[in-house]
């Protein structure tokens, strides 16, 4: 059975977290489907075209031994479910599909759209993040939920799209984002 990672994310800016995890995922899945998403549950400061713009910056500086990193603007929806159809008309209903999201999304996801039909059709893979600890009442919820899960053996780095926009330090960010941002004038 193919194995296939869904990642979406908000990418405001992408960072060098996100590639790190792009590609630890290309070397555990057989495919990752990638897109940038405007969350319900944040307000973006930059335009869903921008971002995506800079993920493939992102997507293309990543060198792997197999190109499995699939970016489409055809997964991005606002809701995880409807992301999850799309990729379904991409590799099939017969696919085993894990949804990435990081330790920050546990606590919440309870309040998602259609949340037990979404888990129902998915595992969950969580990526740990730095300064958001797994709590154990909302990992016994997600699994009251229905939620199947994971946690992902990596190291990402301790960086955020959020700490960048409070800080402007370029240090998280690839070199042609930083170039992209700068041409822009994003993040002002």
């Amino acid at each position: 059975m193919t194995k296939i990672a869904l990642f979406g994310t908000s990418a405001d800016p992408p960072t060098a977290g996100h590639q790190s995890i792009l590609r630890w995922l290309s070397t555990h899945y057989d495919w990752v489907g990638v897109w940038t998403s405007d969350n319900p549950f944040k307000n973006h400061q930059t335009s869903w075209s921008h971002r995506m713009t800079m993920l493939k910056l992102l997507v293309d500086d990543i060198n792997l031994p197999k190109n499995n990193i699939y970016l489409s603007d055809k997964l991005s929806y606002r809701r995880s479910l409807m992301s999850l159809v799309k990729a379904k008309e991409i590799w099939g209903n017969n696919s085993d599909y894990s949804l990435v999201i990081g330790s920050d999304l546990v606590n919440q996801i309870h309040r998602w759209y259609h949340i037990k039909d979404l888990l129902n059709q998915v595992n969950l893979l969580i990526i740990p993040r730095s300064g958001y600890e797994l709590v154990q009442k909302d990992l016994i919820a997600l699994k009251k939920l229905g939620g199947n899960y994971q946690i992902a053996d990596l190291d990402a780095p301790a960086v955020s799209s959020t700490n960048y926009r409070k800080t402007q330090n370029q240090s998280v960010l690839i070199q042609p984002i930083q170039e992209y941002i700068c041409q822009e004038q994003l993040y002002q």
